[in-house]
């Protein structure tokens, strides 16, 4: 009898440390466990399952099963692989946690994201994995910041419209933001060893978007958000959406089957956008 409830997806991240001197000691697994030895790396792993709870438990699944999949079986492979080679890309290192810890999830693995730095991450998601178009490929995203201006003005509106829906957003002179653009790259597995594709990427994100955006009143210095030009207001939907149809060309002159998913922007720390959402 099939369940006549949408299915749900819990998320876990699981913080651990690969030490240098292979020490797998610590008990405190919020900071990562094992914990930091000597100049150790620290990484996340963020797994999302996906299914029913239990209607007698409440659980999909217990946060202790996925934290020990992952120290006993998908840590050591980490460990594992850079002691015997840390030149390879992530991504393959990803594709292998996806095939161990797969079927040895009573419910559908949904994802697994693999946090390589705060602002760099490899992800490999059940529904790529599904695709005929996109099995055998990685998602990557890197984070960017720059320093802007705007003024949230709709020419449509009256200036106390404006001054009403806007508040103090609509100042006459602007005011700043230090944004942040993360853009969500597809790439097959079978491209990952591309020499420099993530500082290709990393370049085409500073002379498409940055050299554009960075210290600039975005609307007069910049044509995407000049509404005298044709621009749209440079609000962090539009910017996130502009943003991604300006990259999006570039990204797929890397390689072919290299594409940009999405774009997300983030106007402050609580407020962001993702395009495509």
């Amino acid at each position: 009898m099939s369940n006549p409830h949408p299915p749900q997806v819990i998320r876990r991240i699981v913080r651990f440390c690969i030490n240098p001197d292979g020490s797998t000691l610590g008990d405190n697994s919020y900071a990562g466990k094992p914990s930091m030895a000597g100049l150790g790396r620290y990484y996340e792993l963020t797994l999302s399952v996906r299914g029913h709870p239990d209607p007698q438990t409440g659980y999909l699944i217990g946060i202790q099963e996925i934290d020990a999949l992952v120290r006993t079986h998908l840590v050591p492979v980490i460990a594992d692989q850079i002691r015997d080679d840390a030149t390879i890309d992530p991504g393959r290192v990803l594709d292998r946690l996806w095939a161990i810890a797969e079927p040895k999830i009573k419910h559908e693995l949904f994802a697994i994201r693999w946090q390589l730095t705060p602002y760099h991450s490899v992800e490999m998601t059940n529904a790529m994995q599904q695709s005929s178009d996109h099995a055998g490929s990685v998602l990557v995203r890197q984070r960017f910041d720059f320093a802007a201006a705007h003024r949230l003005h709709a020419p449509h509106l009256s200036d106390a419209e404006n001054a009403q829906f806007f508040g103090k957003c609509n100042n006459l002179n602007g005011h700043g933001h230090n944004y942040q653009l993360e853009p969500c790259v597809r790439v097959p597995i079978a491209l990952l060893d591309r020499s420099h594709y993530q500082i290709e990427i990393q370049q085409m994100v500073n002379s498409v978007l940055l050299d554009t955006l960075d210290h600039k009143f975005l609307n007069q210095d910049c044509p995407w958000f000049d509404q005298s030009k044709g621009g749209v207001i440079p609000s962090v939907e539009n910017i996130a959406k502009v943003c991604y149809e300006q990259l999006a060309p570039s990204i797929a002159q890397i390689a072919q089957g290299i594409e940009l998913v999405s774009m997300s922007a983030w106007e402050t720390e609580k407020t962001s956008s993702t395009y495509p959402g």
